[in-house]
């Protein structure tokens, strides 16, 4: 045998026993981290639920102030608003119509030609 072939594994036989603890230990440390890991995974599903349940508490409780203080919803607001724009709309037109008769009127009585009314 020679002294290289020798020493090789002289040398494998002595690193043996670290290669063996070295391998235990990490694969005790990988469990610890696996653990760890699992507790984390688990401790922020529990908390993500726990602030689920405490957004729709606190919108469950808004909703009932809300309903209480007979605040109106904005569907509604928006219906009314849109019947209040549409009936300023009609306004506007009815006082152009008015104002238009109103002139008419008035050539009448001064004795003009009365145009079309419209």
């Amino acid at each position: 045998m020679s002294y290289r072939l020798a020493r090789q594994r002289v040398s494998h036989h002595s690193q043996r026993q670290p290669l063996i603890q070295y391998v235990t230990m990490t694969q005790t440390t990988n469990r610890l981290f696996d653990d760890f890991a699992k507790l984390m995974t688990d401790a922020v599903g529990a908390a993500e639920g726990v602030k689920r349940e405490t957004e729709a508490l606190i919108r469950a409780q808004a909703e009932k102030f809300l309903r209480d203080m007979n605040i109106v919803t904005r569907e509604d607001f928006e219906a009314v608003r849109d019947m209040a724009q549409k009936a300023r709309q009609e306004n506007e037109a009815l006082a152009a119509r008015i104002a238009a008769l109103e002139a008419e009127l008035e050539k009448l009585r001064s004795g003009g030609e009365v145009t079309s009314l419209g």
